[in-house]
């Protein structure tokens, strides 16, 4: 039900303040309920006041210290007071553009000495401030000042699409140092990787070689014992003829073989088993010279 009144009567609604008058004074605050008005003695209802939270949103246009234009919405939430009704009533003629004036006198005196970045950091600052100024100035006129909400800060167009682009190029920046230091754990755990492969290739060449070695001087020592009268010389050269002519048949086998230039003969033969024999001396000299 909603506030309805007659000559000698009315009924105040909840939420709300009835302003009575007596011969054009003030007489009274009527509270939400049935009341009576005596007319013969001038007594009658000047207005209706709401004591329910009202909002009020404000957009302010201001500098700030780097020069930069931005726009600033603030959400005032205010109420009057129950018990200074009555002041709220006569008082002020248009409460809203109260506020708004004040707003605009406070914000518009502190962004001023901000950077566009500080006013983003300190907006609760902001809000404080205008909420302090707001109470102080409102508070004798029968308003409260519950609340005050910076609830946008809009730069100037060109500025956010800078603002924009330094964003982005720090993250590119950003993105580089990332993407150069896994280039360089990458190219580290690969030369890692080939330096292993390349030890582990020397380590089996070395195994193979040690494995002929050996083989070789098995079959030496067998031959030696099994057929009398021959040498450890011959039984070599008889070795290095067979691997040689083993090796030529390799090559003539091959199907995916170029033309290769080799010497022919048993002279050469002899000279390739002299190279290898003097070689096998030469690395069991050094050995000794070693030890």
């Amino acid at each position: 039900m909603g506030n309805t009144f007659c000559l000698f009567c009315g009924c105040v609604a909840q939420s709300n303040v009835a302003i009575v008058e007596r011969w054009g004074r003030f007489y009274k605050l009527a509270e939400p309920g049935f009341h009576f008005f005596n007319p013969f003695n001038g007594e009658f209802l000047a207005g209706l006041l709401s004591t329910r939270l009202s909002s009020l949103d404000v957009r302010i246009e201001t500098k700030t210290k780097d020069n930069v234009f931005v726009q600033l919405v603030c959400s005032i939430q205010y109420r009057v007071v129950k018990e200074n009704a009555d002041d709220a009533f006569y008082e002020l003629q248009n409460p809203e553009e109260q506020i708004q004036a004040y707003v605009f006198d406070v914000v518009r005196a502190l962004v001023p000495r901000m950077n566009l970045d500080e006013v983003f950091e300190q907006k609760s600052d902001v809000a404080k401030s205008v909420l302090e100024e707001l109470e102080k100035v409102m508070g004798a006129y029968g308003y409260s000042i519950e609340h005050i909400l910076m609830v946008d800060i809009v730069p100037d167009a060109s500025v956010r699409l800078a603002m924009n682009e330094i964003n982005a190029a720090q993250r590119m920046q950003l993105a580089s140092v990332y993407k150069g230091e896994a280039e360089k754990v990458l190219l580290v755990k690969k030369a890692e990787a080939e330096a292993e492969a390349k030890y582990l290739g020397g380590v089996g060449v070395a195994r193979q070689r040690q494995a002929i070695t050996d083989g070789l001087r098995e079959n030496i020592l067998n031959f030696s014992h099994k057929v009398e009268g021959t040498s450890a010389k011959e039984v070599m050269d008889l070795i290095m003829i067979t691997q040689y002519f083993d090796t030529i048949k390799d090559l003539g086998s091959s199907s995916k073989n170029t033309t290769v230039f080799i010497p022919h003969g048993p002279g050469h033969v002899r000279d390739i088993s002299e190279q290898i024999r003097n070689g096998l001396m030469e690395a069991s000299c050094a050995q000794a010279n070693i030890e």
